[in-house]
């Protein structure tokens, strides 16, 4: 399986809350178009948009089986968003903990 080369932002992608339906349903395990087609609100063509801008952001893979199109969450995607949130919150933490730290208790600042 080639890996797409990744062209969409994947917090623009994350932005919808049909893309993260799919997201959560593909945490489940891998699934064909149909299925994630029939677990949503919305068409099979809007399914297969929404499917395509998360390909582009590198947060799903697809695999052909047949004429069926087997979709997965893409894990270096995923992990690239994670350590993302991770460095900004980390950074945040050791900033508010060296605030905390230093801190006058006394005089209430």
């Amino acid at each position: 399986m080639v890996q797409a080369p990744v062209s969409g932002d994947p917090f623009e992608a994350l932005g919808d809350p049909n893309r993260r339906d799919i997201l959560r349903l593909l945490s489940g395990g891998d699934k064909p178009v149909q299925e994630i087609a029939a677990a949503m609100p919305i068409s099979r063509p809007a399914v297969s948009r929404h499917l395509r801008l998360l390909k582009d952001a590198g947060l799903v893979a697809e695999q052909a089986q047949g004429t069926r199109r087997i979709y997965h969450l893409q894990e270096q995607g995923m992990h690239a968003v994670q350590a993302y949130l991770e460095g900004i919150w980390g950074d945040a933490a050791a900033r508010f903990r060296l605030l905390a730290e230093n801190t006058d208790r006394t005089s209430g600042r």
